[in-house]
């Protein structure tokens, strides 16, 4: 049984259970501590010591992220031996830490430079010593040497909450630096491309390359025609780092935004996100009606991050994928075919761009197995949510003062279905109101299958489908999706349909959201998506209008030839490999 201890921090008293730390302490008294390296359940050992604090009675400062209290504890948070050496501990990792901050892409939202601010660290830096490496572009994943901090926070992640453990402390000493395990090239590695590093890293040593010039470039050209998608989860985060309200920041202001950006079209990849369920949910009817052909269970496929997981981790589940296409995907393969015809476009002429909650997303758009249109890359470029917030940001465009504006037809309409894909559980629930239709002919209650919503890493649920028990399970960061796979392949769990999302919470937690660091923003982000869900007057894929014209204009039906030729892959043929550059500095 854990004791509760009596203790004091700054002269002010507190009770807490023994197993509590000092830092945890001091926060229930609101008394800030600085930390760096400090994530709560992933990262707590002190190896920035900027939470070092004095404790009476003992003749060296102790970290207090790592060290718990004890009864009759005092301690002091901000005495002058503890100022001068946090001072003097951050002056050192200044000494080997690249300082542009004027061009460094988190400048504004840097954990190092709010320290340095706070500590009124003006000019008092030794000697900074860089190593001044050669960055590599050639990756969705940049690692810049010279701005890591060594707070090991990278590692954590990928080890303790991924479970793909590409990083690691190599070297000793002044010479210890944080890379790619085993000497290798990030691209070498088990990599997911999930970013979990990247939102976690306080500095900018590692981040998403940069591809907003290539936009801009194509936006200038007269002779291109620019094409915009946006995922579900982006509407959930865009305007974060504008400051917007709720009320304010709606998906129809920031599709007035790309507008403002000079894109020709602005769809929703909602639209594609209900195609995908049609697709998808046609394949799991048509897999479970004849199971004794195929592996089970179903997974989905609509994350690259899950993919290039099962790819190198588990490639005898490869077959149990879902063939079916990302939205991302088919919306690019739809409109360099479908719309480009519609439309009276040359396809060579457009170029399609993807905004994603999502670092793998860069990856995705360049497998050569899913560009199937027949003109080049069927997504030609994808950026994140942060760059999307750049490029606002570089064309001087205040969001709070533009009107709403819709999205354009016909893959503008999307349903609240599709919304809540960017959420963890939200596709397998979005297939599962169609798929009972496609079953049974009538709709669902809408939030028949709200057992799969919630932050846990592992739901499983089961559900009455006409007289057929249908049992399911969603997990999202690729830890549980390692326990959820060991436990099928040891015979203690059984599932029909499993989603996979390869960041914590979904999209929404996705590694290409705005920077929040040492908070997790995927909880609020996900209400957002089912606050929209809630409201929209269209809330199953089956039923959006412009599914149903895609279909009988050109697709003919779920699962048909041409549908299997442009929205699914054969995933086994996937390459892990960059096959092309489109990064810039």
């Amino acid at each position: 049984m854990v004791k509760n201890v009596t203790l004091t921090i700054d002269h002010k008293s507190i009770t807490v259970p023994e197993t509590t730390t000092i830092l945890e302490a001091a926060r229930m008294l609101n008394i800030n501590i600085p930390t760096l390296c400090y994530l709560k359940d992933v990262n707590e050992i002190a190896a920035c010591r900027l939470c070092c604090v004095e404790v009476k009675g003992m003749e060296r400062l102790v970290p207090a992220c790592d060290n718990v209290v004890a009864d009759g504890m005092e301690v002091f948070t901000n005495s002058p031996m503890a100022r001068e050496a946090r001072r003097a501990n951050l002056r050192l990792i200044l000494s080997e830490h690249d300082a542009s901050c004027t061009s460094c892409s988190r400048s504004g939202n840097c954990t190092l430079q709010s320290l340095a601010n706070d500590f009124n660290m003006r000019g008092e830096h030794y000697p900074t010593k860089l190593r001044r490496e050669a960055v590599d572009y050639s990756t969705p994943l940049i690692r810049e040497n010279d701005k890591c901090v060594k707070c090991m926070r990278c590692i954590q992640i990928c080890e303790n909450v991924q479970t793909v453990k590409i990083w690691d402390l190599l070297g000793t000493g002044s010479r210890a630096t944080v890379d790619a395990s085993r000497n290798r090239r990030i691209q070498d590695t088990e990599c997911t491309y999930c970013g979990q590093c990247i939102t976690h890293c306080p500095t900018a040593a590692l981040r998403e390359r940069d591809d907003t010039g290539i936009v801009f470039d194509a936006i200038d050209d007269p002779n291109t025609v620019t094409v915009v998608q946006v995922a579900p989860a982006v509407r959930a985060a865009w305007a974060e780092q504008f400051n917007l309200s709720p009320e304010f920041a709606t998906p129809k202001r920031m599709a007035a935004a790309l507008r403002e950006l000079g894109f020709n079209y602005v769809f929703d990849t909602d639209f594609a996100a209900d195609l995908t369920i049609m697709e998808e949910g046609s394949e799991f009817i048509e897999r479970f009606t004849h199971k004794d052909q195929y592996q089970w269970p179903m997974f989905t496929s609509c994350c690259p991050g899950w993919v290039r997981f099962v790819k190198s981790q588990y490639p005898e589940l490869t077959d149990n994928l879902s063939t079916a296409k990302s939205p991302q995907q088919m919306f690019g393969a739809l409109v360099k075919t479908y719309y480009a015809e519609k439309a009276g476009i040359d396809a060579k002429r457009l170029f399609v761009v993807s905004i994603m909650p999502c670092v793998a997303k860069k990856f995705e758009c360049d497998v050569e197995q899913v560009n199937s249109a027949g003109h080049g890359k069927d997504v030609d470029l994808v950026l994140t949510t942060r760059e999307l917030d750049r490029l606002i940001r570089c064309d001087s465009i205040k969001p709070q003062d533009l009107m709403d504006m819709p999205f354009d037809d016909i893959f503008g309409e999307g349903s609240g279905a599709a919304v809540i894909f960017g959420t963890t559980g939200g596709v397998m629930e979005a297939a599962l109101r169609s798929a009972y239709y496609l079953v049974t002919g009538s709709n669902p209650d809408p939030d028949a299958f709200k057992e799969v919503r919630g932050m846990d890493g592992w739901k499983e649920a089961k559900f009455d489908l006409a007289g057929t028990t249908l049992k399911v399970a969603a997990a999202s960061g690729l830890g549980n999706a390692r326990k959820l796979i060991d436990a099928v392949n040891r015979g203690d769990a059984e599932y029909d349909f499993v989603e996979i999302m390869a960041c914590p919470g979904g999209c929404v937690g996705g590694g290409g959201q705005p920077f929040v660091d040492g908070k997790e923003f995927a909880p609020k982000r996900a209400l957002k998506l089912y606050g929209l869900d809630k409201v929209n007057n269209l809330r199953f894929s089956h039923e959006n209008q412009a599914v149903q014209q895609t279909y009988q204009e050109y697709l003919g039906k779920p699962l048909s030839k041409e549908s299997h030729h442009l929205l699914h892959t054969h995933l086994a043929d996937w390459d892990l490999e960059m096959k092309s550059l489109n990064g810039q500095k």
